[in-house]
Formats: C-alpha cells, structure tokens, sequence
C-alpha cells in the first residue's frame, strides 16, 4: 500500500471487518436471486452474498443520495452498490435514462460535477438563501437569527461512469436546473483506475463519503467519523487487492 493509500484509508472508524474475513474465506457462493458467483455482494442485484444484514453496518447520511448509472458501466467496476448496501434508507441507483423526479419546488437539489460554474460545498448556504434562487422555506436565513445555519440541501444526485461517459448524461436536459457543486481535490484509492486519467478521479463511494464528509463539517460539527463506514467493503477490498498484488510481486 502506498503512503498516499495508507493515509487515506488509515483511522476510519470502521465496523469489524471480521465477517469479511470469514465470507473470503470460505470463497465464492452463488446469489440467491440471480445465481452467480459473487463475493460478498451481488452488484447485479444489490444483495449480500454469503453475509447477513446484521454482518455489515448501517449508516444513516443525512441527506437523500441518487445515483444515476451509465448504461455501459460495467457492474463488477462499479462501487456504487456499496452506497446503497450501506445506506439503504438513503440511497437510490437509477440506470440512465431513469433518473429521479427532481421536484425543486418541494427540495433543495444539486449534482456533483466539475462544471465550470461548480460551486463549493462551503457555497451552498448562500446560493441556496440568495435572492432569486430556487430554495425551500425550511433552510432560509432566518431574520431572527442571520447566524442560524442548518443543511442547505435535502437530495444530491451523483453520476456513475468513467468521466468519457459523463457527456450523455450531464447533457440531460433533465439535470440541467440543478447546481452543480465540485468536491475539494483529493486522490483516489480505487484499484480499477481509469486508463489514462489522473488520481484524482474518485470512484462514486469514494466521492460520496468525502461529499458527506465535507457537508458534515461545515454545516453540522466537526467530522468523527459518522460516515466512515460508506468504506466498509471499500477499505476491505482495497486491503484484500493489495495483499494479493504483493503476493504476486506486482507492487
């Protein structure tokens, strides 16, 4: 693992990663839906593999996360189903040209996308309480109390799909109300890195759990961990690749 790796996923706060350790042992098993050969989790059927409910956390996030898939993303590449078995209350997948019905009159919504006019997530209280913005009641500066802050938003979309992708669906006609905001820079830990782009292009459970991490510590409290679990199968999964790389004299 390198430095860069350790740093990033050293000091999560993490359930016990024992389960893992005895689902890998005892290898691949079939899913109960769709019959293929999985470990841990089927990403075809979002379902667990060789584990209960009760062997993987919980995590309650404190806004509702969509997920919009590209069709031609491969499943097996894809982390996002690790969002959704980790916070089922909260996290909906949607394969394009699904999408969400965005009601913008009843919720404040943004994507996060690098956009040129991306704005901040430290931005998204006065974008969302400017004049002449779209915003609900509920998250309004309050004249009371002008120093009163609360969570600006209440849904955030992500796109899953390598960043040659993106073009079809950011172009959606359908997305285009809503704000984009851009995640501060930070290097990816992801195994499957895309061919040719830099490292700082996150895999989508990796991009929520920093997007979480960032709203939680400018609109709520200082961050403790109250997401690290999102990298549960992530952390573990980096770990198991990266052992199995050394093993081959591959790092």
């Amino acid at each position: 693992m390198s430095d860069q790796d350790r740093s990033a996923l050293s000091g999560l706060l993490l359930a016990s990663h024992a389960p893992l350790d005895d689902a890998q042992r005892a290898g691949r098993m079939k899913c109960s839906r769709c019959g293929a050969s999985r470990m841990f989790y089927c990403y075809s059927c979002c379902a667990l593999v060789g584990l209960e409910p009760r062997d993987v956390p919980s995590v309650k996030l404190p806004v509702k996360i969509d997920i919009i898939k590209h069709p031609h993303e491969t499943d097996g590449k894809s982390t996002a189903v690790q969002a959704k078995l980790l916070a089922p209350q909260d996290v909906t997948i949607y394969t394009y040209p699904c999408i969400p019905e965005l009601d913008h009159s009843a919720e404040n919504i943004l994507l996060v996308f690098p956009a040129p006019d991306a704005m901040t997530v430290e931005e998204l209280w006065e974008h969302f309480s400017a004049d002449g913005q779209p915003r609900v009641k509920r998250v309004k500066v309050s004249e009371a109390d002008p120093d009163a802050r609360g969570c600006p938003i209440q849904r955030v979309v992500f796109i899953d799909c390598t960043w040659n992708q993106t073009t079809r669906i950011i172009t959606d006609e359908r997305l285009q109300a809503l704000p984009n905001v851009e995640l501060k820079s930070r290097r990816s830990c992801f195994w499957r890195r895309q061919k040719g782009s830099p490292d700082t292009y996150l895999a989508t459970i990796e991009a929520i759990y920093y997007f979480l991490k960032d709203l939680h510590s400018h609109y709520f409290s200082e961050y403790t961990g109250e997401y690290d679990n999102l990298l549960f199968f992530f952390s573990f999964l980096h770990k198991l690749i990266n052992k199995a790389k050394q093993a081959a004299g591959k790092v």
